[in-house]
C-alpha cells in the first residue's frame, strides 16, 4: 500500500477539468491507498466556511467518500485556504494537522509543511502572512459579509500575482537571484531540519517539484517539493520501499 501526498490544487470553478481530476482521483488512486494528505492550497481561495461555493461543495463531497472507505485524510492549511476551518473540514471526513508538524511515515519520522514558512527571503509575503494569521485579524475577517470577504480574496489573488512577476526575471538579461526569493530559503531549509531532527521533509508552494539529495548538519537528508496542478496532477507516493513523484 502507498501514501498519498498532493498540494497546490487551487481548484476553482474558473478550472472545472482540475475540479473533475481531483475528484476522479479520489475515487481511483487514492481510494486504494493508506492515507491521503494534501499539503495547502487545495482551493484557489478561501473566505470562510459559510462559502456555499459549489467546487467546495463538491470536494466535499468526494473527500467525505473516500474517508467513508477507511482512509484517512489530513491536512495542512496553505496561503490560499488558511482560513478553512473545522466545520468544512468535518464535512469533508479529514484532520487538520498543524504546520509544520511531524509524522511517522512507515517508520520513518517525516516533517510536513505547506511550505511558504521556508521561503524566508520573501519579505513582503512573510508581512502579509503574519497578519492574517493573527486570530484577532481571521476573527474580525470572518464577520464581514461573503461579498466583502470574496473582494478581499479575489483582490489578493491580483496581488500575489503582480508580487510574482515583480520579483521573477522577465528575460534572459534579468536578474536570476530576483526569482529565488519566491523559493524556499536553504538556511530556513537547514534550520528545520535541526529544528525538528528529521532526514525528511515534504512540501509544496513553490510549485518547483523535485526530490532533492542534500547533506545538512552533516547528515544526509531529502527534501521532497510537491508540484501543482495547474495543468495535470502531480502526486508523492510513499511506501516503505521509498518515494517517487509524479511531475507534470
Amino acid at each position: 500500500m502507498t501514501t498519498l501526498f498532493v498540494s497546490d490544487l487551487h481548484l476553482d470553478a474558473v478550472r472545472p477539468q482540475l475540479v473533475a481530476l481531483f475528484l476522479d482521483f479520489l475515487k481511483g488512486e487514492a481510494a486504494h491507498s493508506d492515507a491521503l494528505y494534501v499539503l495547502g492550497d487545495l482551493f484557489e481561495y478561501w473566505v470562510g466556511d459559510d462559502d456555499p461555493q459549489a467546487v467546495g461543495a463538491q470536494v466535499a463531497d468526494g473527500l467525505a467518500t473516500l474517508a467513508r472507505s477507511g482512509v484517512p485524510v489530513f491536512f495542512l492549511r496553505g496561503n490560499r485556504d488558511f482560513l478553512l476551518g473545522t466545520d468544512y473540514a468535518s464535512r469533508c471526513g479529514m484532520r487538520i494537522l498543524a504546520d509544520p508538524c511531524v509524522i511517522d511515515l512507515y517508520g520513518r519520522p517525516t516533517l510536513l509543511m505547506h511550505g511558504d514558512l521556508l521561503c524566508t527571503d520573501d519579505a513582503e509575503y512573510q508581512s502579509f502572512r503574519r497578519n492574517t494569521r493573527d486570530p484577532a485579524w481571521q476573527e474580525q475577517f470572518l464577520a464581514q459579509p461573503l461579498e466583502a470577504r470574496i473582494a478581499f480574496a479575489q483582490h489578493a489573488r491580483a496581488a500575489s500575482i503582480e508580487h510574482q512577476r515583480s520579483v521573477r526575471p522577465q528575460d534572459s538579461g534579468g536578474d536570476a537571484t530576483k526569482e529565488d526569493i519566491t523559493d524556499a530559503s536553504p538556511a530556513a531549509v537547514e534550520q528545520a531540519f535541526a529544528r525538528y531532527g528529521i532526514d525528511l521533509l515534504i512540501h509544496g508552494h513553490t510549485h518547483r517539484p523535485a526530490i532533492h539529495k542534500l547533506v545538512a548538519g552533516d547528515r544526509p537528508r531529502t527534501r521532497i517539493v510537491l508540484g501543482d496542478w495547474y495543468e495535470q496532477e502531480s502526486v508523492l507516493r510513499v511506501d516503505a520501499d521509498g518515494a517517487s513523484l509524479s511531475v507534470p
